[in-house]
């Protein structure tokens, strides 16, 4: 047999073997991928978790201005305009509504579960005041005023009684003062239940009406049948 091509042919034959490209599966080739990128000596300069949490949260309120602004007339300055309308309308409401209660009132009484007399409300007021808790200071004097009242048999004692009933029962007994005493009853709802602060002023208010309730004489209806209490009438101080 006659062989041709001598060392040419072989030269040729061992090229071409070395030509033929290896070929390694597609998966094994990711997962050795995947072992040699989860290596630490690739991850030394990554951002911790808050960071890349932090980051995507921003990308995500750039996306949002850009969308809004794409979509509000005038732009990122219309967005401005709007948002500075927002704020000023919470902040008037905030103001007129008074802070948010944590929890819930359970009740709406003047007074707590233990009685004292009127003098030992205008003690603990003073007290509050000299201290410049002037909340309670509010409070207390509201409530002296209210017992001075039923001890002086003007307002019969009734537990659970509200601020605002107490001055409305009271004004038909001092109809001279029942302006005063229905915004003593407003002052003492602000503070205790509408998140108010109240201020010197506020507490003078009441403490000079205490005072001047404290002189005044109802006239008692003669006309008024027995056990029917203080009925409407003048207050002469």
């Amino acid at each position: 047999m006659l062989v041709t091509g001598g060392p040419t042919t072989a030269w040729s034959l061992n090229r071409a073997t070395d030509d033929v490209p290896v070929d390694i599966p597609r998966v094994p080739a990711r997962e050795a991928a995947e072992r040699e990128l989860s290596k630490p000596m690739y991850h030394e300069d990554d951002p911790n978790l808050l960071q890349r949490g932090l980051d995507r949260f921003w990308e995500w309120v750039g996306d949002l201005f850009a969308s809004a602004s794409a979509a509000t007339p005038g732009g990122l300055l219309g967005i401005v305009v709007i948002a500075l309308i927002v704020v000023a309308l919470v902040g008037a409401l905030w103001w007129r509504l008074g802070t948010p209660q944590r929890a819930a009132v359970s009740s709406d009484s003047l007074f707590d579960d233990r009685p004292r007399s009127a003098a030992e409300h205008r003690a603990a007021a003073e007290a509050h005041a000299t201290a410049g808790r002037w909340n309670e200071a509010t409070q207390e004097r509201m409530r002296a005023i209210v017992r001075s009242l039923e001890e002086r048999a003007l307002l019969e004692p009734r537990p659970g009684r509200t601020a605002d009933e107490a001055a409305a029962e009271a004004g038909r007994s001092l109809p001279a003062h029942a302006d005063e005493l229905r915004a003593a009853a407003r002052a003492f709802d602000d503070v205790t239940y509408g998140g108010r602060t109240a201020d010197q002023r506020v507490y003078q208010r009441l403490k000079e009406l205490d005072g001047a309730l404290e002189r005044t004489k109802p006239q008692l209806n003669e006309a008024a049948p027995a056990g029917a209490g203080p009925a409407g009438g003048g207050a002469a101080e």
